[in-house]
């Protein structure tokens, strides 16, 4: 019974992963990097104090970490008349 059971977690896992990852298609960059710092600041934050106080707090500061990225890579190039990213 236990197989089954760890059948269907993993089964469960792998849908939840593609439509996560087919879900991001459509986001911009911003989005992408703020969603990943959430992402990670959560996971992080749950490991370290185990409760959901301390992932909340985690994925705070992972989407300020997040966006703080964003604006130091958005330094680095500007977009021309066309729509197309130079960089500088």
């Amino acid at each position: 019974m236990q197989l089954q059971t760890l059948k269907h977690a993993g089964l469960a896992s792998a849908l939840a992963l593609s439509l996560a990852a087919g879900g991001c298609a459509n986001m911009s960059d911003t989005d992408r990097r703020v969603g990943t710092g959430i992402g990670i600041g959560a996971v992080t934050g749950a490991l370290v104090t185990g409760d959901v106080g301390g992932a909340a707090v985690g994925a705070a500061l992972g989407g300020a970490g997040g966006w703080l990225y964003d604006r130091n890579q958005k330094r680095h190039y500007r977009y021309d008349r066309y729509g197309r990213r130079i960089y500088r």
